[in-house]
């Protein structure tokens, strides 16, 4: 279905091709993941599939693709646009219209398709996705699992042979995580789609691809296997994978299913309890107060009664479905939004009375689409307007010691917007982070970023709680929150339905458990830490006995 020969590719502007004399053969009805290191070509290879590179990015391309038989590169996005669906990491960026069944008529609309057949694909896509209560709602109201449903749909009318993903769960929640990657399994086994897919949150989908395609970036060459080969030459793995190869698990699981069997052999840890995360410093003043706090756009309700205390030095990570209220949150606690009723206190602060620049300067908030906050010719120059607008003074060399802890010291002459999506969460981490703020607010941190880079982003974070810095973080991202938050507040319908210690939540969530926690299902157990350090005090434990017993 699917041959790429002998293929290079450069950005404009750029020395070293992200694409190196790539050569393989998909084969039609397979499911591809595409997995590495952000920035390594993930994105760059899917958009091979459908003639975006080189159409629509430039710069320079050598050797051959075939897609069942056509030339991407010769036709372009449009004379491909039949044969490959392309779903971008961000839903919205590809709707045009308003509504749910004028999106999905649109291409259609385009193509001069006859009313009685477009009629037909319409109603066939709403069935496959299980969207047809949607029809005429508009976009703007869904939730982010229902945005990227509908996406899918839109291009499923026009009966590609290839769907191209690029990213689809990275802004969704467990559950509706789960709802995507089940249409798309349909979408693969029922109705023989060649389906290639890119994601970063491997705990979530590996188990459904039939080859793992990992791109190591630097210009080394690719690797592309069975899942289970693949992981276990990779540094790239989801904590159940990671725990495999660690203990020596053969066949590697790649499911909890699978897991099972050998999470049953390790036998009892016995009475062992595991050192929790600090919760922040109790007997100061809290530098975050929420008191019943409501809002509202439009008539329609997001925020209802929320209270809330966060003190210096707490983690605090923000949970729950798309659309229950997380992000109008940290926007209240930054002044962008104003309470219709309730106050919020940040540092003091009356978010009522102060403008958002007065907030601004004790408060970093990194928002969901980090684009808002890059603008700035280069990476540096982005960290340099930070403190010229702060009233601090230049500091190129703690600039580039920031820039290095975030890996980016590389990229510091860069144009940001050129960097790939978890390139650019990370610039604008570094922006944010420059100001050296009381108070940081992180929606979605780990949009666009593998596993290395999570492991900086916990060690920076731990040890920006260790300097007295309050840390309130709105994520999807379980297996981050096990590893490093102390407390979770668990939202829905814009009310908090949980408020307590991050171990305590998760272990007792059927949505919002880790992986290791649902492979031993033991509150004690939520990372994979955890587990080596109780089997560290067993194995001790027993020596012990053993030795008394001799």
């Amino acid at each position: 279905m699917i041959v790429f020969d002998s293929v290079s590719y450069w950005y404009p502007d750029t020395q070293h091709p992200v694409l190196r004399d790539l050569s393989l053969e998909i084969d039609e009805g397979e499911l591809l993941l595409v997995i590495g290191p952000s920035g390594a070509g993930k994105s760059t290879f899917l958009r091979c599939l459908n003639g975006l590179v080189p159409h629509f990015y430039g710069g320079r391309f050598a050797g051959r693709v075939r897609v069942a038989g056509r030339d991407p590169i010769a036709l372009g996005p449009h004379g491909m646009s039949d044969l490959v669906g392309f779903v971008f990491q961000d839903p919205e960026a590809q709707f045009v219209v308003d509504t749910v069944e004028d999106e999905l008529a649109f291409a259609l609309e385009n193509l001069a398709v006859p009313q009685k057949l477009m009629r037909k694909r319409v109603e066939e896509a709403l069935d496959q996705l299980s969207i047809a209560q949607l029809r005429g709602r508009r976009i703007n109201t869904l939730s982010g699992g229902e945005k990227q449903r509908v996406a899918i749909a839109s291009v499923l009318t026009l009966q590609p042979r290839v769907l191209v993903l690029d990213e689809p769960t990275s802004q969704l929640d467990p559950q509706a995580a789960e709802e995507v990657l089940i249409a798309v399994r349909h979408l693969n086994e029922d109705l023989g789609l060649t389906i290639v897919l890119s994601e970063h949150r491997l705990e979530r989908v590996v188990q459904y691809a039939d080859r793992v395609l990992y791109f190591p970036g630097e210009g080394e060459p690719p690797i592309l296997g069975d899942p289970a080969t693949v992981l276990a030459r990779v540094d790239l793995t989801p904590p159940l994978v990671t725990l495999g190869k660690t203990l020596g698990w053969t066949p590697l699981p790649l499911t909890i299913k699978a897991g099972r069997r050998f999470a049953r052999r390790l036998g009892q840890l016995g009475d062992w309890h595991p050192e929790d995360h600090p919760t922040g410093r109790q007997d100061d003043a809290p530098v975050v107060q929420v008191r019943n706090l409501w809002h509202s756009y439009d008539g329609t309700l997001a925020l209802a009664g929320i209270s809330l205390d966060v003190y210096p030095g707490e983690f605090v990570a923000v949970m729950g479905r798309n659309g229950s209220g997380k992000t109008t949150l940290l926007k209240h606690l930054v002044g962008l939004l104003k309470p219709d009723q309730g106050r919020v206190i940040v540092n003091g602060l009356d978010t009522r009375k102060v403008g958002t620049d007065t907030i601004a300067k004790s408060v970093g908030y990194v928002p969901q689409r980090p684009d808002a906050l890059l603008f700035a010719d280069t990476v540096a120059q982005e960290l340099a307007f930070t403190r010229r607008s702060q009233g601090m003074p230049p500091d190129p060399e703690a600039d580039r010691r920031l820039l290095a802890q975030l890996g980016l010291d590389a990229l510091a002459n860069r144009y940001p917007r050129d960097l790939s999506a978890g390139e650019r969460q990370r610039v604008a981490l570094a922006a944010i982070l420059v100001a050296n703020p009381r108070v940081l607010l992180l929606d979605e941190p780990t949009r666009g970023l593998d596993y290395l880079q999570k492991e900086q982003l916990i060690g920076i974070l731990n040890a920006l709680r260790a300097a007295g810095k309050a840390i309130i973080m709105a994520t999807h991202d379980v297996e981050l929150v096990a590893r490093c938050a102390d407390r979770v507040v668990l939202m829905a319908e814009g009310q908090i339905v949980v408020d307590g210690r991050a171990r305590e939540v998760m272990s007792e969530s059927l949505v919002f458990a880790s992986q290791v926690n649902k492979l031993f299902r033991d509150p004690r157990l939520v990372t994979v830490e955890d587990v080596l350090q109780a089997l560290k005090r067993k194995q001790s434990s027993e020596r012990v006995i053993w030795r008394e017993g001799a």
